[in-house]
């Protein structure tokens, strides 16, 4: 049966005016996700424009309103909104016809479609069109404010399952270390200064190092001290996504944007709206996506593949590489534009080795967690192991020791092969006297180093007095 109803004053249930001037949320609790919403209302009337911005503005953080389709369309070109609350029967376009025109061009936001007229018809071409709740005319305040909520959590929740099955392709064996940066090194406690100092401020960051030196650690930390710690921290490592796929992970896709998009898609950068995109691997990123998230850094605005329109967002971008970018822009295979760009504040991660003791620090923790998730007795650290663990050189830096430590958990001791590893001067450490490992291992940075004390103490994290100290007493 239909329900006409032409005016809005008679689409307002008058029990629920006093929710609406009272500015508190109706119903307590579960209305706090309006609370960063941007909500754009879409009806001719202005009475019923008028009763929902009065519901919803004291609710949210942003609220706008178009009298008409076309005022919508240039609402929805300037700003990004997380709900469209749209009237069907509209002079010049209804609303069923002007959502499914806006899916087909790149709109996501959810949609809910408020309408007098009731029929099934009208129900199931308002739910192929793209709308995701169904309000009828006359209806309280709590129900528009309910639907709202509903559709901010159902987004919540399904950006949050992608982001965290993304997370755990990405970087599965990271199952903790994630936001700390362990050690009290001189050159940890560096990065660790320099991260407390940018954090907070919205400057994109390019970290560098070798590879398990702990840069997304880093990232994670970053985030985690800045003031978008309680939005998405969304890690893509970009060398482990294949060319052809990157853009449409990246920036989304419409429907119908190639074989296989049977159904529109917002992209890593829409899901990392208001919080941190980390791009993993940056030098990996193929040369025509470089000049795409150039265009990204500079306008703050992504194209989703098939799109017509760009989508604003709000984003901080953190970059790692373990390649010289300035090398890789040498060779042509590197924008020199993206690099000077996105190179605005650099922060190093030491190798393991240039650490000093915090491999042994970083040994315990490995072996308490890591014993805890699989389920083994931890095995015990004694001198000989702490000096081995001192005297190596990592090249794999804190992933080859997390990898020996669940080794050593598997078989129950550590392997025989790490009872004296080489060195890269191929003298064989010898575990049993933890001051001559100590003073072969200085010796020889200071013979890498050209007798450079300055330089012997940074790589072994250390300070120069140690290594006056320490010659003294073997001089003595």
């Amino acid at each position: 049966m239909n329900l006409p109803t032409s005016k809005a004053s008679a689409a307002i249930s008058p029990a629920a005016e006093p929710a609406a001037k009272s500015g508190k949320s109706a119903g307590g609790p579960e209305f706090s996700a309006l609370a960063q919403a941007s909500i754009l209302i879409v009806d001719d009337e202005p009475g019923m424009r008028n009763f929902l911005v009065r519901t919803l503005g004291p609710r949210c953080k942003h609220v706008e309103e178009a009298a008409d389709t076309d005022e919508a369309s240039r609402k929805l070109d300037k700003s990004r909104f997380d709900v469209v609350i749209l009237d069907n029967i509209m002079p010049g376009k209804n609303g069923v016809d002007w959502l499914a025109e806006q899916r087909a061009v790149g709109f996501f936001a959810d949609a809910i479609l408020i309408t007098a007229y009731a029929d099934l018809d009208t129900a199931i071409q308002a739910l192929r069109a793209g709308a995701v709740d169904f309000v009828l005319k006359p209806f309280r305040s709590n129900q528009i404010l309910n639907a709202v909520a509903r559709c901010l959590d159902r987004v919540r929740l399904q950006r949050e399952n992608y982001v965290l099955r993304y997370a755990l392709r990405a970087s599965s064996d990271r199952t903790f270390l994630r936001d700390n940066l362990i050690g009290e090194s001189p050159a940890t406690r560096s990065v660790r200064e320099t991260i407390a100092r940018v954090a907070r401020l919205p400057t994109s960051i390019l970290l560098t190092g070798e590879s398990g030196t702990g840069k997304e650690v880093a990232a994670r930390s970053i985030h985690s001290l800045s003031d978008r710690a309680d939005k998405p921290f969304v890690p893509v490592n970009c060398a482990a996504i294949p060319p052809e796929m990157i853009e449409g992970e990246l920036f989304g896709h419409i429907k119908g944007a190639f074989t296989g998009a049977d159904s529109g898609r917002e992209g890593l950068f829409l899901y990392a709206h208001g919080g941190t995109l980390f791009l993993d691997e940056i030098g990996e990123l193929p040369l025509p996506m470089q000049s795409k998230l150039l265009r990204v850094l500079e306008d703050r605005r992504v194209r989703p593949v098939g799109s017509e329109r760009e989508v604003p967002v709000d984003l901080r971008f953190i970059f790692a590489t373990n390649a010289d970018l300035q090398k890789e822009v040498e060779r042509g295979r590197f924008r020199a534009d993206l690099y000077y760009r996105l190179n605005v504040m650099q922060i190093h991660l030491p190798l393991l080795k240039d650490r000093g003791d915090d491999v042994q620090e970083l040994a315990t923790i490995f072996m308490s967690k890591l014993s805890m998730q699989l389920g083994m007795p931890p095995v015990p650290i004694d001198n000989s192991v702490r000096a081995a663990l001192a005297s190596y050189d990592w090249p794999g830096n804190v992933r080859e020791l997390r990898n020996l430590i669940e080794r050593t958990l598997i078989l129950g001791a550590f392997p025989d092969d790490f009872a004296g590893p080489q060195r890269n001067d191929g003298q064989a450490a010898s575990a049993d006297s933890l001051a001559d490992l100590e003073r072969r291992h200085i010796l020889s940075v200071l013979k890498e180093t050209g007798g450079n004390r300055e330089e012997a103490a940074r790589r072994l994290g250390v300070s120069r007095k140690t290594i006056d100290r320490k010659l003294a007493l073997w001089n003595g």
